[in-house]
């Protein structure tokens, strides 16, 4: 599915979220100040995946710096969308799917869900995202599955949803992931589906583990996977403190927030 606002959401909520991001748009010279700053730390990033990919003797087309946009307004986004960026990484369904309802009118947008999904929100994140990189149970799968084929029977979107499975590095299901021992069933039930597409790894270092110790073993479990899935190209794995490390051990995707985006900024929430 393309992010080229054939499938957007249509809802009052969307609808409300569109005229807030209008209301809250930063004036020229507001906005001429986050453009530099944006593009100033672009150009960072984009120096350190560089030499992150000459120090590990890989090409530097074979890593995708995916901004990380949670919390941020919809101008930062189209901002970085006049900076050449296509491709943007939300955490929460519901912010995403406003986000993209109110930027519908830029072409060519590819959408990612990161963040943990429940069930129930798996008939609208079909609607807006392009991939799903938090796949971690059958019951999942399922959901997606469904959601998929309904909203491509209603017109909602083209084509099959692309999905990542999430291991859990630490095996605790309270952070999410799948276990090592239980990825192939998984794999193998989303090749099984009509309305998905199984497009690789996504994992989150456990915390207080060397990057690493913990990229290491991602790695080894993607070789496993490509072996009996070779379309399962994608490693999404690195963020703002280890991306390196990631680079290292053979990501394919660095999901970048803070050293992109910046702090946080303060909400009512």
């Amino acid at each position: 599915m393309s992010g080229d606002g054939e499938s957007r959401p249509g809802t009052t909520e969307s609808a409300s979220a569109e005229t807030t991001s209008r209301e809250t748009a930063p004036d020229g010279t507001a906005r001429a100040a986050r453009e530099a700053e944006l593009r100033s730390a672009l150009d960072r990033l984009e120096e350190r995946i560089d030499a992150a990919c000459r120090a590990a003797g890989r090409d530097r087309a074979s890593v995708r710096l995916l901004p990380v946009t949670k919390y941020f307004p919809a101008s930062d986004i189209e901002i970085l969308y006049h900076l050449g960026r296509r491709e943007f990484g939300e955490s929460r369904e519901q912010e995403g799917a406003a986000k993209v309802a109110s930027l519908r009118h830029l072409a060519q947008m590819r959408w990612h869900m990161i963040g943990r999904l429940q069930r129930n929100k798996a008939k609208s994140v079909v609607r807006w995202a392009d991939t799903v990189h938090s796949v971690d149970s059958d019951r999942l799968v399922r959901a997606l599955d469904t959601a998929a084929g309904a909203a491509r029977d209603e017109g909602a979107r083209t084509g099959e949803l692309r999905v990542l499975l999430q291991v859990s590095l630490d095996r605790d299901p309270a952070r999410g992931g799948v276990v090592p021992d239980d990825l192939p069933a998984l794999a193998d039930q989303v090749e099984k589906t009509e309305n998905l597409q199984l497009g690789g790894l996504m994992a989150i270092p456990p915390l207080g583990v060397d990057p690493d110790t913990a990229f290491a073993e991602l790695a080894g479990l993607h070789d496993a996977l490509l072996r009996t899935h070779p379309g399962a190209s994608e490693l999404s794995a690195g963020m703002s403190g280890d991306l390196e490390a990631a680079v290292r051990h053979g990501s394919t995707c660095v999901r970048v927030g803070t050293d992109l985006m910046g702090a946080r900024p303060i909400t009512s929430q």
